[in-house]
């Protein structure tokens, strides 16, 4: 599978494991899967950073170009198509980040992982949600 990782289920992969579900985890684990970031998860790691929301163990642009080096993921590119497709997605909400989500996974035919509940169930891309 080629799996889209949204931003939580990026972090918890790397800084609390144990709040992935079994088959998350073993999806996240099959070297046959591809797993793929968006760079609006890496800007939405600075903004929780900068909030104070997660703490790294150092500063947030060191921490995210060790952890991408430790865990095989490929960046996928937030271009034109993705942009116009944002605002087509039919989403129960507006939030930004989730419509770049949603449009990414749309767009490259990706299986976006997620806990967010306002995801699981959208049209338009397939999810493997994480409950």
């Amino acid at each position: 599978m080629r799996l889209l990782l949204d931003t939580h289920i990026f972090l918890w992969s790397l800084l609390e494991p144990e709040r992935l579900g079994g088959r998350i985890a073993a999806e996240l684990e099959n070297p046959d899967n591809e797993l793929w970031l968006s760079s609006i998860s890496v800007w939405e790691i600075l903004v929780l950073a900068e909030k104070g929301r997660i703490q790294l163990d150092q500063d947030p642009p060191a921490w995210i170009h060790t952890a991408l080096k430790k865990v095989p993921i490929r960046e996928v590119p937030v271009d034109h198509e993705v942009a116009i497709h944002s605002r087509l997605v039919d989403l129960p909400h507006d939030d930004p980040a989730d419509r770049f989500l949603a449009a990414t996974a749309r767009v490259r035919n990706l299986t976006l992982v997620t806990a967010d509940r306002r995801l699981i169930g959208a049209a338009g891309f397939e999810v493997l949600p994480n409950r």
